[in-house]
């Protein structure tokens, strides 16, 4: 199944070389571009891509802004955020607003690719430079008061445990090798930890981790 992607890009240049990266790619297809937020949600709505790869900094609307958007949408695509700023405010409003992952643009082609297909595949990505930053950086919260951090009492036990590693970066397939379960098994944790804390997506799923104070520094 051919992956479809939008790309979205105030540079013309810019747009050009990640158009050439991704239809080098048997299994991925650039169905369309867009100039700022505008366009992107105009072209999302009329192509339908399932992946939009939109950069953060844009006039008329901004990449954040517009992942709110996107994700809102009847169809809505995944989002990978790219920029040329490894801000930590970027990274964390991006992720709250919906976007799959993080990537700056000085990553090499393969790592571009492959992103688009973790992200299409379920599983959250940031960039290896930022992660660490980021937990340390919104994960200084006070110890929670119970066993469990607040907010998560729907929760089972191994949920909260899946939870961790989900906001940690892991995959299914890493989880699945750190719990010694199977991948389905694993899947099947994900959905209904997403479904309890009514939460729309895997992404929104490290927020919560990060924010519950679930994810530490240095664990």
């Amino acid at each position: 199944m051919t992956i479809r992607v939008l790309v979205v890009d105030d540079e013309a240049i810019v747009r050009d070389g990640l158009r050439t990266i991704i239809d080098l790619e048997p299994d991925l297809e650039v169905v369309g571009e867009a100039a700022n937020g505008e366009e992107a949600l105009s072209a999302a709505r009329r192509l339908t891509p399932d992946l939009a790869l939109v950069d953060i900094q844009m006039p008329v609307l901004d990449g954040i802004e517009t992942t709110r958007r996107l994700v809102l949408l009847k169809t809505p695509p995944k989002v990978l955020l790219l920029t040329t700023f490894d801000r930590n405010e970027y990274v964390y409003e991006g992720m709250k607003a919906g976007a799959g992952g993080f990537l700056l643009k000085d990553v090499r082609r393969n790592q571009l690719t492959d992103a688009i297909r973790t992200i299409m595949a379920g599983d959250t990505l940031l960039a290896p430079s930022v992660t660490r930053r980021l937990i340390e950086e919104f994960c200084r919260l006070p110890s929670p008061s119970s066993s469990r951090p607040v907010g998560l009492a729907e929760l089972t036990a191994r949920e909260v445990e899946v939870l961790a590693l989900v906001g940690r970066g892991r995959s299914n397939a890493e989880i699945a090798q750190d719990l010694v379960v199977a991948e389905t098994t694993v899947r099947t944790h994900v959905s209904r930890l997403l479904t309890k804390l009514d939460l729309r997506d895997r992404a929104q799923a490290v927020v919560v981790a990060y924010e519950s104070g679930l994810i530490r520094p240095g664990t």
